[in-house]
């Protein structure tokens, strides 16, 4: 596996809308598998095979580039960085971490921690508050001179390192720099096992997707794909304190076949496909279904006059942490 392009996916910035460190990225690496490559209007990056046959069937695979993070919103006279936040943050997941502030004067780092007093000097009452995301804010150490460097707008993402341990990978923005480099892992084993496809593949690496699947639906309205394959992570929740009937996924039981969520629906038709060529190949899978949340997949099935479309996903503990 080629998990340097993973680590080096996984810890390059992107949030909603500053996809474009992440984007020159993949270019660099899809340039040597795919017949034509474009950006589009809003940032996304369509990367097209040719297909064998004659009027081939479009499919398209969307795997979204953007992950969860903040924007600044102000920049106070100490020097303290005002966020608001850019995808679903758990606020309890929050206090002490570092993060890395980008800028036009580079990447600096910081930490992040709650406004208000610390535990020692907090009532009782103070101790029942939990704070919202946007109640957060960012110390850099540069002090009033944080006024010169930082401007409302810079990005904020998490400064955590991709680490392998125990067998496992543990990484921010798996979410959903996995499904980018799953992306291309997959076209670049097709090459290299010498498979051809009477189809048309395209597969787009969207932007903005954690605020609402905005990057889909702009290339799904271009591409007007015949199937459309959402891949991203999902929730694997198969951790103490859970009960079984809300994991959604299991660790080392399989990709997931993502039937529902809360944006649409996966085709029968290509469930029940997807479903028999796994079982003919070996390949573990597992059944998955969200009560809400949602995916590229909604926006290629709901483009033009509409696709077929399914979910790919990979269950991901302790997701947008």
């Amino acid at each position: 596996m080629n998990l340097d392009l993973l680590k080096r996916l996984c810890e390059t910035p992107g949030i909603p809308g500053r996809e474009e460190r992440v984007r020159a990225l993949i270019e660099t690496e899809a340039k040597l598998l795919f017949d034509e490559i474009a950006v589009d209007a809003m940032g996304s990056l369509v990367c097209t095979r040719k297909g064998k046959g004659k009027n081939p069937e479009k499919i398209m695979l969307a795997c979204h580039m953007d992950e969860i993070g903040f924007i600044v919103s102000h920049v106070t006279d100490k020097g303290f960085l005002h966020v608001q936040p850019l995808g679903g943050f758990d606020p309890r997941n929050l206090f002490s971490r570092r993060v890395l502030v980008c800028s036009e004067t580079g990447d600096h780092k910081g930490v992040m921690n709650a406004e208000g007093k610390p535990i020692h000097i907090q009532s009782p009452e103070d101790r029942k508050k939990v704070p919202e995301p946007a109640d957060f804010i960012i110390d850099t150490g540069h002090g009033a001179a944080a006024k010169d460097i930082f401007k409302i707008g810079d990005s904020v993402v998490m400064d955590e390192p991709f680490t392998e341990m125990g067998g496992k990978i543990v990484s921010k923005a798996l979410d959903n720099r996995i499904a980018c480099w799953l992306g291309l892992e997959a076209v670049r084993r097709m090459i290299d096992k010498g498979w051809s496809h009477d189809c048309e593949l395209t597969v787009a690496f969207t932007v903005q997707e954690e605020i609402g699947l905005r990057g889909a639906r702009t290339v799904a309205f271009a591409v007007k794909p015949d199937i459309g394959i959402g891949v991203d992570t999902t929730l694997c929740c198969d951790t103490p304190g859970v009960p079984e009937k809300d994991r959604t996924t299991v660790q080392g039981a399989g990709v997931g076949i993502h039937l529902k969520d809360g944006s649409f629906i996966s085709d029968r038709g290509l469930v029940a496909e997807f479903e028999a060529i796994a079982t003919a190949k070996e390949i573990p899978f597992q059944r998955t279904v969200l009560a809400s949340g949602g995916q590229d997949g909604a926006a290629l099935q709901q483009a033009a006059s509409g696709a077929r479309a399914i979910g790919i996903v990979v269950g991901t503990r302790y997701i947008h942490t």
